[in-house]
Parts: C-alpha cells; sequence; structure tokens
C-alpha cells in the first residue's frame, strides 16, 4: 500500500491542527516524513527516503496556537467523568452519514456502550463510556477535530 499526495497532505493538516503534538515521525516502506514543532519562527523539518515509488511530500506549515484555539477546559461537577480523545483525528456522533447519533443529552449509557467514533485516515475507532451513567454535555461537534485527551463528553455517574 502506498501512500497518496493526498493522504501526506490529510496527515500534515491533522498535525497543523494539533496544539499538544510537538514531532512526529511516520515511515511507511521507503517513505519517511519526520515534522517536528519548534519555538516562534522555526520551521518544522521533514525528510523523505531515497526510493522512487515514495510520493512527494508536502511541506508542512506550522506556527504556534493562536489565543483563540487556546480553549479552557470545562469544570465537572463531583460525579461528573469526562470521556477524553484517546488519539487525535476527526470526531463523529453516529456509525455514518444520516443515520442516529450514538447517544444524547439525556441518555443512559453502560460503560460498554459506544458513545462516538474518531477517525484518522480512514480508521474508525469506536469510543466506549468507560462508566454507567446519564450523558450531561457533548463538547465536540460532528465532524470537528479533535486533540489528544481533549474532553468530547462528560457523563454523570450515581455513584
Amino acid at each position: 500500500m502506498e501512500l497518496s499526495h493526498e493522504d501526506v497532505k490529510k496527515i500534515l493538516e491533522i498535525i497543523d491542527a494539533s496544539e499538544h503534538l510537538q514531532e512526529l515521525e511516520l515511515v511507511h516502506g521507503g517513505f519517511r516524513l519526520h515534522v517536528r514543532r519548534g519555538a516562534a519562527g522555526a520551521a518544522p523539518t521533514e525528510e523523505r527516503a531515497i526510493s522512487p515509488a515514495a510520493p512527494e511530500p508536502m511541506a508542512p506549515t506550522s506556527a504556534p496556537p493562536s489565543p483563540a484555539k487556546l480553549a479552557v477546559e470545562p469544570a465537572l461537577g463531583e460525579r461528573e467523568i469526562a470521556i477524553r480523545a484517546p488519539m487525535l483525528g476527526t470526531f463523529y456522533r453516529s456509525p455514518a452519514p444520516g443515520e442516529p447519533p450514538f447517544v444524547e443529552i439525556g441518555k443512559r449509557v453502560q460503560a460498554d456502550d459506544t458513545v462516538c467514533l474518531i477517525e484518522v485516515m480512514k480508521l474508525f475507532s469506536s469510543i466506549k463510556a468507560g462508566v454507567d451513567g446519564v450523558v450531561t454535555r457533548i463538547l465536540v461537534e460532528n465532524g470537528a477535530m479533535v486533540e489528544f485527551n481533549q474532553m468530547l463528553i462528560v457523563i454523570t455517574t450515581s455513584q
């Protein structure tokens, strides 16, 4: 399986959108992409191993996060548990377009219920509730990019 120009572009967009990711190295066949976020004004680096089959990488652009991107997490109540993103990617509330969401505010969930999906490069990961309780807040819009460890959904437990 070869990486296409679009695959590399999507990887770089995810990295650029991330506030927490500082460095990434991706090796796929003869292709090597190394991106490092540095101090203000420092350019990220990128390398490509010599291979005629390797796609030409797109030069990433990176800037320090803008003040508008530095979001403050909402406070949690005594019995509230936040479901956090285990990876960066695209957040989806339903299993497919046009289908009902996995959860809505007020819905009771069990620990092993799927509450959302996160997609990275066409690979979808099911995110489980992890606790029994009631969904009290959904903090992310459907189709939005999410960061590693970002709060997604808040569940209030009965214990």
